[in-house]
């Protein structure tokens, strides 16, 4: 009987560490938007379409935390704002569309943008990126800063890669050469990592990390590159040449970013 009862024991142990490994792989997806404008106006009626249309019908959907980032200064890609929504699965991505279609309180509230003039628009164009979160880090993670919300740095980083081998090379050294271990330890308060599925720079990663402010992050990234296991890793010839290009983005989170 008792060696039943241990039996049984073990069988219920093993189940709950099943169900709980499948809850810990559960893996969201990311579409970061990013709109292309000409003037601060249509910037303004940007962020008034985000804040009193766009993230409430998000909210009811059932996305409870989007996040709106500018440039931290202009530069040769013009005016811009990215929008940054986390998906617990893809049928959200699939669904949202629709949704936001049959959302009578969105409609209303975000008719003067969805149904602006054709001569007077409120952006120039918008891109859309779909990306799938690392294994590794599987869900985002709410930015642990405290300082003035203005003053606040998130980098945005995008690593592209000479072939799909080497693409999943790069997110392997994340992973398994736990290159995330890294950020964690020193404390970057990374919001997200992601394999990129759609968009324009493929084969490609991207990842965001934040910081109280620019000095905060020169200092952070100090530490980083003179970490002992960092340079053991970027050395390790498992993971030469899976980087060919990369781009660096700094934003400040806009006042009514959730994120």
């Amino acid at each position: 009987m008792m060696k039943r009862t241990i039996v049984a024991m073990l069988l219920t142990v093993m189940a709950m560490a099943a169900t709980a490994q499948v809850v810990h792989n559960d893996r969201y997806y990311y579409v970061i938007r990013i709109y292309h404008y000409t003037t601060e106006a249509q910037g303004a009626r940007l962020d008034s379409f985000l804040q009193t249309a766009y993230l409430p019908a998000l909210h009811n959907f059932g996305i409870l935390k989007a996040g709106v980032f500018k440039p931290v200064a202009n530069d040769s890609l013009g005016l811009r704002t990215y929008v940054f929504i986390p998906l617990k699965n893809l049928a959200q991505f699939e669904k949202l569309l629709v949704a936001l279609e049959a959302d009578e309180r969105f409609q209303v509230a975000g008719k003067p943008f969805i149904d602006a003039a054709f001569n007077d628009v409120p952006f120039k164009r918008y891109e859309t990126i779909l990306l799938q979160s690392f294994t590794g880090a599987p869900v985002p993670t709410e930015s642990l800063l405290n300082g003035p919300k203005e003053a606040r740095v998130y980098e945005l980083r995008s690593y592209e890669s000479p072939t799909d081998g080497l693409a999943a090379n790069k997110i392997r050294m994340f992973n398994k050469g736990d290159e995330m271990g890294i950020f964690n330890r020193l404390h970057f308060n990374a919001v997200f990592y992601g394999a990129v599925m759609a968009g324009a720079h493929m084969p490609n990663l991207m990842y965001m990390t934040s910081f109280e402010n620019m000095a905060d992050r020169d200092a952070h990234w100090k530490s980083f590159s003179s970490d002992a296991y960092w340079k053991t890793l970027s050395g390790d010839p498992r993971y030469e040449h899976n980087v060919s290009h990369m781009d660096i983005v700094f934003l400040h989170p806009a006042a009514y970013s959730e994120y």
